[in-house]
Order: C-alpha cells, then sequence, then structure tokens
C-alpha cells in the first residue's frame, strides 16, 4: 500500500521544510552577529566529517556533526586569542574543503558522488534521511527556544548579557553546537556549498520587515520554506540542480525585499 512518503518529492518537499525551519533561527543570529563566515567554515569543513564516516563505516550524519563541532570549536578558541575573525575564517573555511576533498579522493574502494554532497541531492532523500533531517531541526528548535533570551541579549549587548548573569561565551557555544546540528542535517538537502547561502538568505531578506527578533525568525522561515518549494518545482520543471536551484529563488527573493524596502521608503517619505 502507498502511502504519503512513498513519494520522492514529497520526501523532497518535507526535508527542504525541515531544514529552513532549522535555518530560520539559527540564520538570524548568523546576520545579527555578523557570523556568516563563521557558518561557510563550518560547512565546509563537514566533508572532512564524509571521509571521516565512509572511512570508519558509520553514520555520515555522526562524523559530519563531530567535525563540524570541533571546526566550529576551534574557530571560536583561536579568535579568542587575538587573531583576526575574518582572515582565520578565510583561511580555515577554504582550507578545510580542500583538505576534505583531498581525503575523500584518497578513500580506496568507496564509491561517492562528489556533486551530491557538495550541491546537495534532495530528491534522493530517503525516509531514514527526513527523520533524521526533522529529528536535527526539532533538536535546532528546541535549543534557541531554550536559551531565546540569553542569545538575544549577549547578541544586543555582551555587558549587559554579563550584568545579567549570562556568561556570552556560553551562549556563543550554544550557536556552534547548533550550527554543527544544522550544517548536519542540511548536507543532504542543499550540500556544502550552499548551507551559508540558506542561512544567511532567508534571515537577510526579512531583516527591512522585521520590527521584531520574533518577527524577523518566522518571516525568515516562511521565505526559506517558499525557496524551498520553489526551488524544487523550478529545479523539477527545468530539469536544474535543485540545491543551486533553491538558492536562486532565495537570491530572487531577496533582491525582490531590497526593492520592496526601496519602494516602501520612498512611498513614505
Amino acid at each position: 500500500m502507498m502511502t504519503l512518503f512513498d513519494s520522492f518529492l514529497v520526501r523532497a518537499a518535507f526535508a527542504g521544510f525541515g531544514v529552513t525551519l532549522a535555518a530560520a533561527p539559527l540564520g538570524c543570529f548568523v546576520v545579527w552577529r555578523r557570523m556568516a563566515y563563521f557558518g561557510e567554515a563550518t560547512a565546509h569543513a563537514s566533508i572532512l566529517g564524509v571521509a571521516l564516516a565512509l572511512t570508519f563505516s558509520f553514520s555520515l550524519f555522526g562524523g559530519v556533526l563531530i567535525v563540524a563541532l570541533l571546526m566550529a570549536t576551534v574557530v571560536s578558541g583561536i579568535s579568542s586569542r587575538g587573531y583576526a575573525m575574518d582572515t582565520l575564517l578565510g583561511v580555515t573555511a577554504h582550507s578545510a574543503l580542500a583538505f576534505g576533498l583531498v581525503s575523500v579522493s584518497l578513500l580506496q574502494g568507496v564509491r561517492i558522488d562528489l556533486m551530491s554532497y557538495l550541491f546537495g541531492d534532495i530528491l534522493s532523500v530517503s525516509k531514514n534521511d527526513l527523520l533524521m533531517i526533522w529529528g536535527g531541526a526539532i533538536s535546532v528548535l528546541i535549543i534557541i527556544k531554550w536559551r531565546w533570551s540569553a542569545l538575544l541579549i549577549s547578541t544586543i549587548n555582551p555587558d549587559l548579557a554579563h550584568a545579567s548573569g549570562i556568561n556570552p561565551k556560553r551562549e556563543q557555544l550554544v550557536l556552534t553546537v547548533a550550527l554543527a546540528i544544522v550544517v548536519a542535517v542540511a548536507i543532504k538537502v542543499i550540500g556544502i556549498l550552499l548551507i551559508a547561502a540558506m542561512l544567511i538568505i532567508p534571515a537577510a531578506s526579512a531583516r527591512p520587515f522585521s520590527q521584531t527578533p520574533e518577527r524577523m525568525v518566522f518571516i525568515a522561515a516562511s521565505l526559506g520554506g517558499v525557496s524551498a518549494i520553489g526551488g524544487l518545482r523550478l529545479a523539477y520543471i527545468y530539469d536544474t540542480p535543485t540545491g543551486p536551484t533553491i538558492v536562486c529563488v532565495a537570491t530572487t527573493i531577496f533582491i525582490m525585499s531590497i526593492i520592496g524596502n526601496y519602494l516602501q521608503r520612498a512611498f513614505i517619505k
């Protein structure tokens, strides 16, 4: 008997929704904290996790999560020692990707579709993948909801956070863990090279029309969902790569938001 999730398009749509739900609140904090390159460095490092998982024959999710956490933690630790963050992230992002690609190429007796890891393969998402994606997404939402006030205060004003008994470094670690989970669940959907884009673009599109942080998260999640479904539909119609098509739709929405914001300001004046 055929069920709803026997359709690969339905599985792909739910996978896209799961990733965008997790990425929306985290993407807002990435934008507010100007951590775009941090997200990219963590995502690029995940290819090392792929190599690790294939080498030792364990869960891809586990391998990516371990390496993403390690990279994010190392970058956070080194940056606190006086290194310029943009330079450090530039070095780690591209170096991690290069070392990961070389590591994967050296694997013996393992066939790997490198393009699917780099750009995603949402149409091949299985039921087990779907459970993993939604499990990760729900975990991220729980973490963000649990630490929402502390994260927000430490983002707005670290000094105020200290005065309120909140440790900004601890909240940075919370974001690091959430980011690693998002990277691990999103690699199958949009790929290593595009994860940072789906973290940043919907949040950036929502920012001009958001009077409160909560509203920005809601709008970002909505725009991310539209991007996922719209990109999936266009990729199916025109036979284009699904991950890049989703990002193209998100970028189009971002451009429209800029134009809409400009017209709104001009009309108000």
